[in-house]
C-alpha cells in the first residue's frame, strides 16, 4: 500500500466526480441501510473494480458487527461464516487501527487464514478494506474484493476513501435516524401505555357495567401492545368454571368466543388453578396438555396471567400474537400493571352488581310491602274469640316456629291470608318479606314468570329483567293463594323448588337458590283433584305437611258481633261518619244470616250499611242480603233459604219502623230540607217508593 503524498493528491477523473455526486444523491434518497448499500454498490462498480463488496457496522449496544456482503456477479447476498470470530476478520483490524488495509488471498497470513479461505472459494484474489468513521465515532469498515491480483492502486484507495467517508456519514445518519425512530417509538409506546393505564383508571371509576368495561379494556390492550387477541375470562360465583367475558380478536377462527366455558384442561384453566403466569409458544407448551385454544387459533405466542382478587383468583387475562414476536419482559411487566387495574375493575363491577341486585331486591320488597299496606291495612289483626277460631290459632302457634310447609284450606272469604300472615309474624322469618301471589289471578302464560322471574328478551314483551316472587321472598315467606289453579306443567317446577330449593329464571340457564318458606291456600278439594289427575299427588303430599282448616263464618256465629263492630268502626272512620249504635234487631238479623261469602261478604255488607246510614245508628239495606241460596245446605244448620227469609223479615220490619219514626218527627213532610227524606239521607222519590212498598200510612187523628 502506497502512502506517497503526490499519489494521494492526484486529481480525480471527471467520471469519479460524477460518481461521488451520484453517491451523495443515493445517500439522500435511501434511509434504510441495506437499500442504501445495494444502491451504492451499483454506482461504485462503474468507477471502481470489485467483484464483491461488504460493509460491517458495529452495534454499539452489544459490541457485535452487523455484516452485509454482496456477490456482484450473481447479485446474491453472502452469509458470513459464523465460525469466523470478529477478531479474525479484516474489518476488525481496520476498525481498531483506523487505517486502510490491502491484502492478497494468495499470500500466507495465519491471522486471516479463515477469511482468505472463504474468499478463495469466491475466487477473490485481492481486497481493500477501509474504515467507516465520522468526526463523532467509529462505525465499522467497508471491504472491496476483486478476482484480479493487485487490483487496488493508491489512486483506487484514495477514491475509495472518499467514498467511505460519504458512506460513513450516510450510515451514521441512518443509525441516528433509526435510533431516533426507536426512541420515538419507545416514547410513543410508553405514552400509549400510560394513556391506557389512565384510561383503565377512568373506566374503573366511571363504568361499572362489567361486560362493557372488559370489552373496552381488551380493545385498548390489543391496540397498545399491537397483538392479535386479548381476552378476559372470569370464574363463575362457585369458582368451578371459567367463562370468557370479553374478547377482542378480529380475525378469530371461532374456537374462542364470548360466554364460552374454558375447557378445564386448557392452559387458561391451569393458570387459573395455579395462580401462576404462563407463556404458550406455538406447539411448544410449558405444560403437557392437549392442543390448546391458542394453537387452534393459530397464535404463535400467548401470554396468560391470573387476575388476583382480595381473597381469590378472579379469572385470567390472555394476550396472543400470530407473528413470531415473543412478548418482551417490558411488555410482561406492563401486563402485570394492567392486570392489577383489571382486577380492581372486576371487583368493583362485581360489588356494584351485588349492590344493584340487593337494591332491586329491596325495591321489589318495598313495592310488595307498600301494596300490602295499601290493601291490607284493614286486616291488622284477626277478630274473634269463638272456640273454632281459637283451635285454628292454636295450630298456628304450633307450626309457626318451624320451617314446615303449611296448607291452609277453607271456603272463600274465610281469611286464609290472615292465617298465613299470622304464621309468618310468629315465625323467625318475621323480619323478612311476606310475599303473596294469587295463582288464579295471573294468566297461565305469565304465572311461571311471576313465580320464578325472567331475563330480558325471554319472551315477547320481556323488555327488562324481572325478579320472581321466590327470589323476592328469599329468607322470608311466600304465600300462594288458590294453589289448586296452578297448571300441571308448572307443578313440577314448584315441586323442585320445595324439594331442592332451586329454580331458573325464564330465558336463563343459571340455577338460583331460594330459602323461602311456602304457605299455600286453597278453597278446592285437592285430594279429589289428585284422583281426577288435575293435581300432582307428589306435590299434594309435599304441601300437605301441616294442614290448617279455617272454619266458615256460619260456624263462628259468636264472632259475628265483634266483626260487625270492627268493620263499622273502621269504615265510619274512613268515611268521616259517626256510628255509635247498632240496633239489636239488626245485629240479631246479621247473626242469623248464613253468610255464604263468609267474612268478605260481611265486610262488604257493613261497608254499604255505613254508606247509607244517615244518623248515628247503623242502617242495613234489606236488598244487600237478597242472595240466592238455592241448593246450598250446611250440615247442622237450617236451610239457607229459611235463614235468609227470616233475616229479610227482620230487616224489613226494622226499615219500616225507622221510616215511620222519621215521618212522625217531620210531621209527615217528605220533601224539603226539613223533610223525612233529608232526615233519612234518601231521595224523595226513593222514600215515596219505600213507603208505598212497606204499606206505611198516616194514622187518622
Amino acid at each position: 500500500m502506497s502512502n506517497d503524498p503526490e499519489v494521494l493528491a492526484a486529481p480525480l477523473s471527471e467520471t469519479r466526480y460524477e460518481t461521488l455526486i451520484r453517491v451523495s444523491q443515493e445517500i439522500g434518497a435511501h434511509r434504510d441501510p441495506q437499500e442504501l448499500f445495494r444502491a451504492l454498490a451499483n454506482e461504485l462498480r462503474r468507477v471502481l473494480a470489485f467483484d464483491y463488496i461488504g460493509v460491517s457496522v458495529r452495534d454499539q449496544n452489544n459490541d457485535t458487527f452487523d455484516n452485509h456482503f454482496i456477490d456482484m456477479g450473481t447479485r446474491s447476498v453472502l452469509i458470513p461464516d459464523e465460525n469466523v470470530t470478529p477478531r479474525e476478520r479484516l474489518t476488525w483490524w481496520v476498525y481498531e487501527h483506523q487505517e486502510p488495509l490491502l491484502t492478497s488471498t494468495s499470500e500466507a497470513n495465519s491471522r486471516y487464514e479463515r477469511v482468505h479461505a472463504i474468499l478463495r472459494k469466491l475466487h477473490i484474489r485481492s481486497t481493500c478494506t477501509l474504515p467507516l468513521t465520522t468526526v463523532y465515532r467509529k462505525l465499522g469498515a467497508i471491504s472491496f474484493g476483486s478476482k484480479q491480483l493487485d487490483t487496488y492502486s493508491a489512486e483506487e484507495v484514495r477514491f475509495a476513501s472518499l467514498v467511505a467517508d460519504q458512506i460513513a456519514l450516510a450510515f451514521d445518519n441512518a443509525m441516528n435516524l433509526r435510533a431516533f425512530q426507536k426512541a420515538s417509538e419507545e416514547l410513543q409506546s410508553k405514552n400509549d401505555r400510560l394513556h391506557l393505564l389512565l384510561e383503565l383508571t377512568n373506566q374503573v371509576v366511571s363504568n361499572l357495567e362489567l361486560g362493557d368495561l372488559l370489552r373496552t379494556i381488551a380493545g385498548a390492550i390489543r391496540r397498545v401492545l399491537r397483538c392479535d387477541s386479548v381476552g378476559v375470562a372470569l370464574a363463575d360465583p362457585d369458582g368451578k368454571e371459567l367463562r370468557v367475558k370479553a374478547l377482542d380478536f378480529p380475525e378469530s377462527r371461532g374456537f374462542v368466543r364470548e360466554e364460552m366455558v374454558v375447557p378445564p384442561e386448557s392452559a387458561a384453566a391451569v393458570v387459573y388453578r395455579t395462580g401462576k403466569p404462563l407463556l404458550v409458544e406455538g406447539d411448544r407448551q410449558a405444560i403437557p396438555i392437549e392442543p390448546d385454544l391458542s394453537v387452534l387459533e393459530g397464535l404463535a405466542y400467548s401470554y396468560l396471567s391470573p387476575l388476583p382478587g382480595r381473597s381469590r383468583i378472579l379469572g385470567i387475562l390472555g394476550v396472543g400474537r400470530r407473528t413470531a414476536e415473543p412478548f418482551s419482559s417490558d411488555e410482561v411487566n406492563f401486563l402485570t400493571q394492567v392486570r392489577s387495574q383489571i382486577s380492581l375493575a372486576v371487583e368493583n363491577a362485581l360489588a356494584y352488581g351485588e349492590i344493584r341486585e340487593l337494591r332491586d331486591q329491596l325495591s321489589k320488597e318495598k313495592l310488595y310491602l307498600e301494596d300490602e299496606i295499601r290493601t291490607e291495612m284493614n286486616f291488622a289483626q284477626i277478630i274473634g274469640n269463638s272456640a273454632a277460631l281459637r283451635r285454628v290459632l292454636k295450630r298456628v302457634e304450633t307450626v309457626a316456629p318451624t320451617e314446615s310447609t303449611v296448607l291452609i284450606y277453607g271456603e272463600t272469604g274465610t281469611g286464609k291470608e290472615l292465617i298465613a300472615r299470622g304464621i309468618h309474624d310468629l315465625s323467625p322469618r318475621r323480619t323478612k318479606p311476606f310475599v303473596k301471589l294469587n295463582c288464579a289471578a295471573i294468566p297461565t302464560g305469565l304465572l311461571e314468570s311471576e313465580l320464578f322471574g325472567h331475563e330480558r328478551g325471554a319472551f315477547t314483551g320481556a323488555i327488562a329483567q324481572r325478579l320472581g316472587r321466590f327470589e323476592v321472598a328469599n329468607g322470608g315467606t311466600i304465600f300462594l293463594d288458590e294453589i289448586g289453579e296452578i297448571p300441571l306443567e308448572l307443578q313440577t317446577k314448584l315441586l323442585r323448588v320445595l324439594q331442592e330449593r332451586e329454580f331458573e329464571r325464564l330465558g336463563s340457564s343459571r340455577t338460583l337458590r331460594t330459602d323461602a318458606r311456602l304457605i299455600a291456600a286453597t278453597n278446592r278439594d285437592l285430594e279429589a283433584m289428585v284422583s281426577e289427575q288435575k293435581f300432582r299427588s307428589d306435590l299434594f303430599f309435599r304441601l300437605n305437611v301441616f294442614p290448617v282448616h279455617v272454619p266458615p263464618l256460619r260456624e263462628r256465629d259468636g264472632d259475628i258481633p265483634l266483626l260487625v263492630r270492627h268493620f263499622a268502626q273502621q269504615f265510619s272512620r274512613r268515611m268521616n261518619k259517626v256510628i255509635e249504635t247498632i240496633p239489636s234487631a239488626t245485629m240479631d238479623a246479621l247473626c242469623r244470616y248464613d253468610w255464604p261469602g263468609n267474612i268478605r261478604e260481611l265486610q262488604n255488607v257493613i261497608e254499604r250499611a255505613v254508606i247509607i246510614s244517615a244518623g248515628s245508628a247503623l242502617s242495613v239495606d234489606v236488598a244487600d242480603l237478597k242472595v240466592s241460596m238455592a241448593g246450598h245446605v250446611v250440615e247442622g244448620t237450617t236451610t239457607p233459604k229459611s235463614t235468609n227469609g227470616a233475616l229479610h223479615d227482620v230487616l224489613e220490619q226494622l226499615e219500616r219502623q225507622q221510616i215511620l219514626k222519621a215521618l212522625e218527627q217531620c210531621n209527615w213532610v217528605v220533601a224539603g230540607p226539613n223533610g223525612a227524606a233529608a232526615h233519612l239521607g234518601m231521595k224523595r222519590s226513593t222514600l215515596q217508593q219505600r213507603v208505598q212498598k212497606l204499606g206505611i200510612a198516616r194514622r187518622s187523628a
